[in-house]
């Protein structure tokens, strides 16, 4: 049965035509315990969302709609490795990542925990290495630069929980400095290898297919720079100042990494649920292998909550459930992830991935084209600074559009430092400021009546929170996996896969044919009349400036 033809979606229809023109300002008015039946907590995450524009009758709904679509059934093929990435015929089980060692999954008849475990005690390993000063480059002297290469889910989900957990450093990881490469253009290589010493620099290539020209291209040059710096044997620098991850050992093998260095991935983790794997060996790097330990048990936290939770107080059940409600019948198709807290500046650009390179699809699991929205368009800034850029069309513009907001009840509270705990408390004021404005308007403040038309603000922009106890690798998972398993539940409820990405093959495949007719080389080839024109206008520019 067609989505929109399930009873209730219809049902949903019928009420959002009853209840859409509802104000929040109203809604708390009419239900004065309104944040008490409206928000859940699991672990070290509160998860508000009375300022959405639900009622009871909505999420009632909404979760039949979830049993509806079999969604308990299909969180069960999540977790026993059922082929549910079905376009390439493999389960996704990023959250056997996170299990404690000794459990069981059995995957084609082996037990991949045991194998999960394995690498990650290569990880611990190659960790206790490098922060005692053991893993040292050509010249003798211990490696103290990091730099990971990656793109995509390998670069962007390591780098911000780097960022995130800077805070939480090992003190053996201190004369570290970690660095992340993502960029084709070299513009980001080339400015960070004029300041690294090449003797102390150990270089991570982190490609699941180890053919992802971008990474390649970076590595090459890397590559170069060491031979240029060392005159060392192409041995040695491959042996001192390489590490590859990737699921294609071999790959790995032909472009000069030794086995020693070769950590494993597996076909059945997505690049964007990969931070979890050895992919995340930056952030080990970073904080420790207690501290990596806990950011995966904190996930698994998670998973279990997800798993075993009715819906109605299952944190990823709901958050999903009332994105849908936003998206699909209040037609509200814009999504702006607003943490407050400086360490969360990178999860805005994780969050667009994730949820958009997942579920930005137009295409059922059938094959058939679908007649309905599916993933809103996600984007953000760290709050305190987005007041001052983008918070304008929040208030006062003319577009709808969903909020999260995240932030942290503790900072700096055992720090003695009392500037800095004023500071928190000036963030915390303006994030819980911002989403009651959003929320009531000018309602928000009685006297505000008068104020002259261009001053109002008209509010019922729905917003949530999530508030985390304190930022640390245990709630960092938590929160993490939190998303995850929201991207999950909403490719459910849509009928589509969320963990291929075809979308982004064609783009490859075409830059590939440009490269010939850009090196001047003919092409048989014919492209439209812009490209031609720009093909002919850059190789004059070219020839003109040699």
């Amino acid at each position: 049965m067609a989505l929109t033809d399930k009873k209730y979606w219809k049902n949903l229809r019928q009420h959002a035509v009853k209840t859409g023109n509802f104000h929040l300002s109203d809604l708390f008015d009419d239900e004065a315990k309104r944040f008490n039946d409206f928000s859940l907590r699991h672990g070290n995450l509160l998860l508000d969302y009375s300022k959405q524009r639900v009622t009871h009758k909505t999420t009632e709904l909404l979760c039949g709609l979830a049993r509806e679509c079999d969604l308990s059934a299909w969180i069960e093929k999540l977790y026993s490795g059922d082929a549910i990435n079905n376009s390439e015929n493999r389960a996704a089980l990023h959250t056997a990542l996170r299990l404690p060692e000794g459990s069981e999954l059995t995957l084609d008849g082996t037990n991949i925990v045991d194998g999960i475990h394995d690498t990650l005690l290569r990880v611990q390993h190659i960790v206790e290495r490098v922060h005692a000063g053991q893993w040292r480059g050509y010249s003798g002297m211990p490696v103290n630069t990091i730099v990971n290469i990656g793109v995509g889910g390998s670069d962007l989900g390591p780098f911000m929980a780097s960022k995130a957990l800077a805070d939480m450093r090992r003190p053996e990881a201190r004369g570290l400095k970690i660095f992340f490469v993502s960029s084709m253009d070299g513009s980001q290589i080339a400015d960070r290898l004029e300041t690294f010493n090449p003797a102390t620099t150990l270089f991570i290539i982190s490609s699941k297919s180890f053919t992802t020209i971008d990474t390649l291209s970076n590595a090459n040059t890397a590559l170069q720079w060491l031979r240029q710096a060392s005159g060392a044997s192409d041995e040695v620098l491959y042996r001192r100042h390489f590490i590859g991850i990737s699921a294609d050992s071999q790959r790995m093998g032909e472009w000069g990494i030794p086995s020693n260095s070769r950590l494993e991935l597996w076909d059945w983790i997505g690049g964007r649920y990969s931070m979890w794997s050895a992919i995340g060996l930056p952030i080990a790097l970073e904080i420790g292998m207690d501290g990596f330990r806990a950011m995966l048990e904190g996930a698994h936290s998670m998973d279990l909550h997800f798993r075993e939770t009715p819906f109605e107080k299952n944190l990823p059940v709901m958050l999903a459930l009332v994105s849908i409600w936003n998206v699909n019948f209040l037609n509200i198709r814009a999504h702006a992830i607003l943490p407050y807290d400086g360490r969360l500046s990178h999860l805005p650009a994780y969050l667009e991935q994730l949820e958009m390179e997942s579920n930005g699809k137009s295409v059922s699991r059938n094959g058939d084209e679908i007649d309905y929205n599916t993933c809103p368009i996600l984007w953000g800034e760290i709050g305190p600074n987005a007041q001052h850029a983008f918070y304008q069309l929040l208030h006062q513009g003319t577009e709808s559009v969903m909020c999260d907001f995240v932030v942290t009840a503790r900072r700096y509270h055992d720090s003695g430092n009392p500037e800095l705990q004023q500071q928190h408390t000036l963030t915390l004021a303006n994030c819980l400021a911002q989403s009651r404005i959003l929320a009531l308007g000018d309602r928000a403040i009685d006297d505000d009546v008068t104020a002259p038309f261009f001053k109002h603000y008209r509010g019922n922009q729905p917003s949530t929170t999530i508030l985390l106890d304190e930022l640390t690798p245990y709630s960092f998972g938590q929160l993490i996996a939190l998303y995850e398993h929201k991207v999950f539940v909403q490719s459910v409820i849509w009928n589509i896969n969320p963990f291929d990405q075809w979308g982004v093959e064609l783009g490859k495949q075409m830059a590939t044919m440009l490269i010939d007719p850009l090196s001047g080389e003919n092409s048989q080839s014919e492209f439209d009349s812009s490209t031609q024109g720009l093909l002919q206008h850059i190789l004059k520019q070219q020839r003109t400036r040699s």
